[in-house]
């Protein structure tokens, strides 16, 4: 099987060039001849990248399948670029045994659209009181790499403690949901003026900030590999760089979200807008762009999270915390972060598919676009713009906060080890 993609710009750099590729293998790059059958891509120009690769996504099965299952969430990444992500472990029943990894890796294989790779939980039923068999699943047939409790915090020092010690000799990665649940009772909102105006009970940035700094210290003193999921806070990414600057072995991610929302969007008590953690301040997300621009926050990741329509259209504080991600994510880095001239686009295949990749221990994705490597590519057309519409996303569910918004960066196709999976906004 073959296929050419003509007239692209890999990293948006140089003159357009032609991509051959042959059983999901570059083979050639530059002016190349059209073997017989093969299929033609016309890229006119068109920004090349590697594939992207999400860290954090809900895709609920198993378990709630009215609001997503592996299959239309696979398709809502493939037609957002992803050609790779990490479904998060609190399903029903919760990801914490080799039974449910696996099986959600095989329905993963099924689906055949992006390669999902599950995540583990920490401890047991998500309870912060047990750990869970990290062993068993990272030698499991899903070969699970990442574990987190995300949803909860896993907040017991000793438990975390032993996580991190355990995950070195697995040769896996801790990811942390960083919140203090001693300082979050009942909370609804960033912790402020607009909180206390609206009559939210607030949600601190220290609860997120002295998490992360113990967890730091913790993976410091074990040297264990930790993830930070969804930065919020700007005091977050202060105590990154320190612990960086000593050593510690500590990735994190930022959501699209956090990068362009702010909690001035909560004046409407629409629960659309809530999210775990919540949105912060414009000062926050100005300092998170920054940290990602310079590497501090090391990736972007969707934190897609799916709801039904009651769960989601209902009183703020009844309603379920989350957004949808997946086939937004490029436009918001795109509007946040490459019109604004803090990355270019080498700088986006960075954030959004090199690094997540290195992270989750992905030998085959985030790989350079060159030849002999793996055809994991997205091809994204950097002048288009679209408008959002929730219910004409793949996804089951339609909570899109970015609803009715004109959004730059239209992914044209995307290409798992050579086969296109989405193209032209439909399934392929």
């Amino acid at each position: 099987m073959s296929t050419v993609i003509q007239g692209a710009r890999p990293y948006g750099e140089g003159d357009p060039v032609d991509v051959l590729i042959e059983d999901g293998v570059i083979t050639a790059i530059g002016t190349v001849e059209v073997p017989e059958d093969a299929e033609v891509i016309d890229a006119g120009g068109q920004v090349l990248l590697p594939g992207f690769v999400d860290l954090h996504t809900h895709l609920r099965e198993p378990g709630r399948e009215d609001t997503e299952t592996i299959a239309t969430g696979s398709a809502a990444a493939a037609l957002g670029g992803y050609t790779a992500v990490f479904a998060m472990a609190n399903t029903d029943p919760v990801a914490d045994n080799a039974v449910v990894v696996d099986h959600v890796w095989r329905r993963g294989q099924e689906a055949g659209l992006v390669d999902v790779h599950p995540v583990g939980a920490v401890t047991v039923g998500l309870k912060g009181e047990k750990l869970a068999e990290l062993g068993t699943m990272a030698n499991s047939q899903a070969r699970v790499t990442v574990f987190s409790d995300d949803g909860l915090c896993v907040a017991d020092p000793l438990l975390m403690r032993r996580a991190l010690e355990y995950s070195t000799a697995l040769d896996v990665v801790i990811a942390q949901h960083a919140e203090e649940p001693r300082l979050t009772v009942g909370a609804q909102a960033h912790e402020g003026e607009r909180a206390a105006r609206l009559g939210y009970t607030g949600w601190p940035a220290a609860a997120e900030e002295s998490i992360v700094a113990r967890d730091c210290l913790l993976a410091l003193h074990a040297n264990a590999r930790l993830h930070v999921c969804h930065v919020s806070t700007s005091g977050t990414a202060d105590v990154l760089r320190w612990a960086k600057d000593r050593g510690t072995k500590v990735s994190a991610e930022v959501t699209p979200h956090h990068l362009l929302l702010t909690d001035e969007r909560l004046a409407t008590y629409d629960p659309v807008n809530k999210v775990n953690p919540p949105l912060r301040t414009e000062s926050d997300a100005e300092k998170l762009r920054a940290a990602l621009a310079d590497g501090t926050i090391d990736c972007v990741a969707t934190d897609h999270a799916p709801h039904a329509v009651q769960d989601k259209d209902t009183e703020w504080t009844a309603a379920r915390p989350g957004m949808l991600g997946l086939q937004t994510a490029l436009s918001i880095v795109t509007e946040t972060m490459v019109r604004t001239g803090l990355l270019d686009w080498r700088g986006v295949a960075r954030v959004m598919s090199e690094r997540p990749a290195e992270i989750g221990n992905l030998a085959g994705q985030g790989r350079p676009i060159a030849v002999g490597e793996p055809a994991n590519l997205t091809l994204v057309d950097p002048d288009a713009e679209w408008t959002v519409r929730g219910v004409e996303l793949a996804s089951i569910a339609a909570n899109t906060p970015y609803e009715g918004m004109r959004l730059p960066g239209v992914v044209t196709a995307t290409l798992l080890r050579g086969r296109t999976t989405a193209r032209d906004g439909k399934i392929c």
